[in-house]
């Protein structure tokens, strides 16, 4: 039974179907594994009661005794993000103001992964409302490494990296504001892919309109699943009108995927202006290095060609504005007070106070320049390239990294900057795993953003990737 913890999950869903492994079996080997190295990481929170998710488990078997699936997912447990929403769990956002908001409704993603067929078995770890990509609240505590706990997780999908890569659940879940889904990925060797700007709606929500920076996706430990998982997350709803406007599409790369002929635009630290620890650059152009051995066209020290602290200002306004409403319905709450929130949401929302719409316009006129700009690059090649992070994972114990390579970082996200350019151009973009540091033994990413809606053919390369890498892929975290 402790082999069903190291199927990927198409093949623990073909022996789920085929009835080989039983779902109870399967729900009974995760909630050991959860039991045994939880404690240890801290990845999986607010967990649902062994009982009742055994007793889900039989019923799903019971279902395919009758020859009834209910698709791709059926009968794995699947712990969601504690941002989004699933009935009967508290949906807190890492804050102890909303540790008893218990979820009447599940959110879009949820129920399309429940209609899939998962089994809700908790919720996973993240940043108070998901500010920073380092996990831990005053709520649950800390998430520790996967490959050392006593490092970062990264954030804000830092449980669901971790409980993907310690063998904690099959396939995780997570949302990425500010490189959210791609450093915790990069930083706990899986894959993590931000998807275009409308690919996976989100509902329910306040604002269907103007909150478009934070997208949900999927995080998994192989192309073909990540994949997967996207194909049942994605979808036009009508209900979020900026929602991309197709079907249910299949992401699925094809057994032929290769790199040759890619071109790729390798961005480096965009010359100079990100401060960036040492040994990072060198990881990603090994990765590159093996790209361009395997046929792929790589275009050393490209560049944006923008004015890149503009970006960086009129990301600041967008930021704050889109952060400071869910600030102020926290301190809205009965009974609290501004003491109970971190700074760096504080920092947001009193940031965002003096905002004037004026200077929120003139920040989209920026943001627009700059998205024509990276679709301009985009004509010439099928990905850029850039690391995931700035820094290896650092101590669990601090907050954010102050400095980085002897430069100051004058906000408590700036040294996540390298993962905004995807965001704020609403492109796709995947975090590959690229090697290890050779002192510490921690992983880290090479990012790949796609064309326009060019999720399919981010994946395909992704997958071509995927198979030069074997050896790699297949190292394991310490056993705990």
């Amino acid at each position: 039974m402790t082999d069903i913890i190291d199927f990927d999950a198409h093949a623990l869903s073909r022996a789920i179907h085929a009835q080989e492994v039983s779902c109870v079996e399967v729900m009974q080997a995760y909630l050991a594994r959860i039991h045994r190295v939880n404690p240890r990481f801290n990845a999986i929170v607010s967990l649902a009661p062994d009982d009742a998710l055994l007793s889900q488990a039989a019923q799903r078997d019971a279902e395919l005794q009758r020859g009834a699936s209910r698709g791709f997912l059926h009968g794995m447990p699947q712990a969601i993000k504690d941002a989004a929403s699933a009935i009967g769990f508290p949906t807190t956002y890492g804050s102890p103001l909303l540790k008893d908001h218990v979820a009447h409704i599940d959110s879009l993603m949820v129920q399309r992964m429940k209609d899939a067929g998962c089994i809700v078995i908790g919720k996973t770890n993240m940043p108070e409302f998901g500010l920073g990509s380092h996990t831990f609240n005053t709520l649950f505590g800390a998430t520790g490494n996967a490959w050392d706990p006593s490092r970062s997780a990264g954030g804000s999908s830092g449980g669901a990296a971790v409980g993907l890569a310690q063998r904690l659940l099959p396939l995780a879940d997570g949302s990425d504001f500010m490189g959210s889904l791609r450093n915790p990925a990069a930083w706990n060797h899986v894959f993590g892919m931000r998807p275009s700007q409308g690919r996976v709606p989100y509902w329910p929500t306040a604002d269907a309109w103007v909150a478009q920076l934070a997208t949900e996706g999927p995080m998994a430990r192989t192309v073909r699943d990540l994949a997967r998982l996207l194909s049942i997350q994605s979808g036009h709803d009508p209900r979020v009108p900026l929602s991309i406007a197709q079907g249910t599409q299949d992401f699925m790369p094809g057994p032929d995927a290769s790199v040759g002929g890619a071109r790729i635009a390798w961005l480096g630290d965009l010359g100079g202006h990100l401060a960036m620890e040492p040994g990072l650059l060198a990881a990603c152009e090994r990765a590159l290095t093996t790209l361009a051995d395997a046929g792929a066209w790589v275009e050393p020290h490209a560049s944006l060609g923008v004015d890149l602290e503009r970006v960086w200002q009129a990301w600041l306004v967008w930021r704050r504005l889109l952060v400071a409403p869910r600030v102020a319905a926290a301190l809205a709450l009965p009974g609290a007070t501004r003491e109970q929130i971190k700074p760096d949401a504080l920092w947001e929302h009193d940031q965002a106070q003096a905002l004037s719409a004026t200077e929120f316009m003139r920040a989209s006129e920026t943001r627009t320049r700059f998205h024509a700009q990276m679709l301009s690059l985009l004509q010439r090649f099928d990905a850029l390239a850039l690391p995931v992070t700035q820094v290896w994972p650092f101590d669990v114990h601090a907050l954010w990294p102050r400095e980085i390579a002897g430069r100051t970082m004058d906000t408590y996200h700036r040294w996540m900057e390298v993962t905004l350019y995807a965001t704020f151009a609403g492109l796709p973009a995947i975090s590959v795993p690229a090697g290890f540091d050779p002192i510490r033994g921690v992983p880290t990413g090479l990012q790949l953003i796609g064309q326009p809606h060019g999720d399919a053919s981010l994946l395909r390369l992704a997958a071509g990737y995927e198979a030069l890498i074997g050896p790699e892929l297949r190292r394991r975290p310490p056993e705990p």
